[in-house]
């Protein structure tokens, strides 16, 4: 494994085995959840999409939870920090109905795994983004790199006016004054506001995917957890 970064080196240590083994149990209790099922459709949806066989990247893939929702797979790869998750991805949710070919399982830290270039058709990620680890222009250039031309990335943000962002002093005062204050002091609060990519709103999705991407679709959608941007966004020919 190579060296882990400080989001890496935290979620290894979040998802022990204890942790990964309560997660792997409440997949099996996938279809009671609304949320999960969307997600489900969702991704479903992107991978028709496509014209014909691809090969996925799932990014922070944990258990696997959704490995059988995708549809017309020819190679599934899953990379995740955590050892214990990886271990529940070998006996995933669903089983029965992956149709990917082939699956290999990573245990790396997304930022300093190394894809070559050109290898995905659809990159997509549940949970992770904007959430565990920061949605950045560092993401957006790795998954630009690894997509082949005309690829897709999919993935959820937590939004920062999700009701489990805690709703502190300052962050009431920040969220009142950021639209009247002069630069660079509004571009710092909106900094602060968004926890330097550990939540990220609209505009925020837009300015990362920047000239390299165009957003395909951008909507909230509100599971059990959080409130959340929800995005497929399609690499730029060059």
């Amino acid at each position: 494994m190579s060296q882990a970064s400080h989001w890496a080196q935290k979620a290894s240590a979040l998802y022990d085995a204890t942790y990964a083994k309560r997660y792997r149990a409440h997949d099996d209790e996938f279809e009671s959840s609304r949320p999960c099922r969307d997600f489900a459709e969702w991704l479903r949806r992107v991978c028709r999409a496509f014209d014909g066989p691809i090969d996925v990247l799932d990014l922070g893939c944990g258990t696997g939870r959704y490995f059988w929702a995708l549809d017309r797979v020819r190679h599934l790869v899953g990379i995740d920090a955590s050892a214990s998750m990886l271990a529940e991805a070998a006996r995933p949710y669903h089983a029965d109905r992956i149709t990917a070919a082939r699956i290999t399982l990573i245990e790396d830290d997304v930022f300093a795994h190394t894809f070559e270039p050109d290898t995905f058709d659809l990159v997509y990620s549940i949970g992770v983004l904007a959430e565990h680890v920061p949605f950045d222009d560092t993401v957006a250039a790795r998954v630009h790199r690894w997509l082949k031309p005309g690829g897709r990335f999919a993935f959820t943000t937590v939004h920062p006016e999700s009701p489990s962002v805690p709703r502190t002093p300052g962050r009431r005062v920040g969220a009142r004054i950021e639209p009247v204050s002069p630069e660079p002091l509004r571009g710092w609060i909106r900094e602060r506001l968004l926890a330097r990519g550990l939540y990220a709103d609209e505009r925020r999705v837009r300015d990362v995917l920047g000239s390299v991407f165009d957003v395909e679709s951008l909507e909230r959608f509100e599971s059990e957890a959080h409130l959340h941007c929800l995005c497929v966004a399609r690499k730029r020919a060059s």
